[in-house]
């Protein structure tokens, strides 16, 4: 008999598998820990409880806007509990979530929109008028542009001079939130009494105030009961959909749409575009789901774990850690736009245990006041991802009572892929690869796809295969199979194995500069060009030569009332550098970056070969 009869009788359903999706962390967050505070937002709190009915009400109301399966709905917000809901929400729709970064201009985001043909956006009071002009700019190009959904600031609370606006106005959130439940309703003695007045529109003289009877309203609403979508009600005086509205709209009994595959599309996130125009990266539940677990073991994250939003949720959708949280039940502090003051306040008085972010939280939190520092009273989780900060700032950061934990990855990883403790390592940033779920790490010759020697010199592309990697790029075919070209994702970075079996990164693939035969890495001439006490930015690409293909050139700004010759860096970088790693060109001025503030290297690789080619200090 073959193993395959030897193994008869065995059945896959729905009681043995069920597709891999984070909607079923919220479930569990309201069935397990229904009671724990699940958000933290100014003065509002939520339960997992009332988070969950919430999303539930809010997947309800998408339906009743005809989004259905397969569908994209777009977000430009901060991260507010709004973006958080519509985590669960879109995807308890059966439609995909698209979290759009808030520093995008309209023209890109215009580019965006039109690729991702969003039925639906949900846009923060604070970005309304750049959503504004990204759909007129769509509808120039013949496109049909997403409905606007008005997410608004619910901070001010009731009953006190903060239910008015700045120009002295009531404001309606402030006037909601005056009211009170028990309420009694005063109906009407007869169903003849007045309940509205409705003035013609004057065209035939003097405006007729018409009076409507509760009992004509009545008979009159149950005549267009069959109209159950958007009603006027949801919208807001200028015309856009109101969120609170929609989640009004919403039922509670509404039947979650989960996925018919969990390879199915959850999300669309884009890439920064410092390499050009950002693509938009497919992740799918199941991916997703295995990335939130994932987040669990390489951050230490417990039930009693209270995370500050300092990473945008909008990158990577919040590296996964919107649905990790569920996953556990933990809470979440929200905050609208991070600074010293709000993080530090945050750890005293929410008991902070996690936060995440880019590099620059460092430099931030390093440079507060004694006074705001002196809040941390317990080891907060610090999870960084991107080029660290002098070790001064990181070794600063850890005696203020900061665990600082250094990821590597990228948008199409979901966020970071592998971490590290910092222990100061003299020889740079090396990444362990020890992490559950990734299933090949390895660093290959581009061309033989051979993986390269662990002597820590021969340089090679850093690949990864697994399960918590994107499904491909939207609409984008060639460059999806040119990322999984040879059956790894390539990452387009340039790394060294050590014989220790860590990996470090030494450049991107486009960055590296070739000068004779050597390959230098312009990660390491920034990292000491940042190191001298005048330059504030730096960034080095490689320049044209005749003698040498290629020299480096280093664009430079210096820090506020400084002054500096290309001859003093040029002699202080020859101090730390092998020669042929010393910039050969200086250029003073500020640095070209993109929407998300990433330096757009492009830009000066034209710059650079602009340049006359020369070999000498400029």
């Amino acid at each position: 008999l073959s193993s395959e009869n030897s193994m008869e009788g065995l059945i896959q359903c729905a009681a043995n598998f069920v597709p891999l999706s984070p909607i079923s962390f919220i479930e569990r967050a309201a069935h397990f820990y229904g009671d724990r505070t699940s958000i933290v937002y100014g003065e509002d709190r939520y339960s997992w409880k009332e988070t969950h009915e919430r999303c539930v009400k809010l997947a309800s109301a998408l339906s009743c806007l005809e989004i259905s399966r397969g569908d994209i709905v777009a977000a430009l917000a901060p991260n507010v509990p709004a973006l958080y809901e519509l985590h669960f929400a879109v995807p308890m729709a059966g439609a995909v979530i698209s979290a759009l970064n808030t520093r995008l201009d309209a023209d890109t985001l215009s580019l965006i929109l039109k690729q991702l043909e969003a039925k639906l956006m949900f846009v923060y009071c604070k970005y309304i008028d750049t959503a504004k002009k990204a759909c007129k700019i769509l509808s120039q190009t013949e496109t049909i542009p997403p409905k606007l959904v008005l997410v608004p600031d619910y901070s001010n609370r009731a009953a006190t001079p903060s239910s008015f606006t700045t120009d002295g106005l009531l404001d309606y959130n402030g006037l909601m939130a005056m009211g009170q439940p028990d309420f009694e309703i005063l109906r009407p003695n007869n169903e003849c009494d007045s309940i509205s007045v409705n003035y013609t529109s004057g065209s035939t003289g003097v405006p007729k105030g018409e009076v409507y009877s509760h009992r004509a309203a009545y008979l009159n609403s149950v005549l267009d009961y069959s109209n159950r979508a958007a009603t006027p009600s949801s919208f807001t005086t200028d015309g856009l959909l109101d969120y609170n509205g929609l989640m009004a709209m919403g039922q509670l009994d509404f039947e979650i749409l989960r996925p018919n595959n969990e390879c199915d599309p959850i999300s669309v996130n884009y890439t920064s575009g410092s390499t050009g125009v950002p693509k938009g990266a497919v992740y799918s539940h199941r991916a997703a789901y295995l990335n939130s677990v994932a987040q669990i073991l390489r951050y230490d994250i417990r039930q009693t774990s209270v995370f500050l939003w300092t990473v945008d949720m909008f990158r990577c959708n919040g590296w996964c850690l919107a649905w990790t949280m569920a996953a556990l039940g933990g809470i979440n502090i929200c905050i609208e736009s991070p600074s010293a003051r709000i993080i530090f306040d945050a750890i005293r008085l929410h008991n902070v245990t996690h936060i995440c972010g880019p590099p620059a939280i460092l430099n931030m939190l390093a440079k507060a006041s004694a006074n705001d520092q002196s809040h941390v009273r317990h080891r907060v989780n610090l999870i960084v991802a991107g080029a660290l900060p002098p070790n001064g700032v990181v070794n600063k950061i850890q005696e203020l009572g900061f665990n600082i934990i250094v990821g590597y990855g990228m948008t199409e990883v979901l966020g970071p892929l592998t971490v590290q403790s910092w222990n100061s390592p003299n020889e740079g940033h090396r990444d362990e690869f020890d992490t559950l779920l990734v299933e090949g790490v390895d660093v290959k010759d581009q061309n033989t796809m051979g993986s390269v020697p662990h002597d820590g010199k021969t340089l090679g592309e850093v690949m990864f295969r697994g399960n918590t990697i994107m499904s491909g790029y939207l609409k984008n075919l060639k460059a999806s199979q040119e990322a999984f070209k040879g059956g790894w994702f390539r990452t387009g970075d340039i790394g060294v194995w050590h014989s220790d079996g860590r990996v470090q990164m030494k450049d991107r693939v486009t960055d590296l500069v070739t000068t004779g035969l050597e390959a230098v890495s312009t990660l390491e001439v920034e990292r000491v060009l940042l190191s001298y006490p005048k330059v504030l930015e730096a960034a080095v690409v490689a320049r044209p030569d005749d003698a040498l293909g290629e020299t480096p050139c280093a664009f430079v700004k210096l820090k506020d009332g400084c002054s500096a010759t290309s001859k003093e860096i040029v002699e202080f970088c020859g101090q730390r550098l092998v020669d042929f790693m010393v910039p050969k060109t200086i250029v003073f001025g500020n640095l070209p970056v993109n929407a998300t503030g990433k330096v757009q290297k492009f830009v000066l690789r034209e710059k650079a070969k602009a340049l006359n080619s020369l070999a000498t200090v400029d």
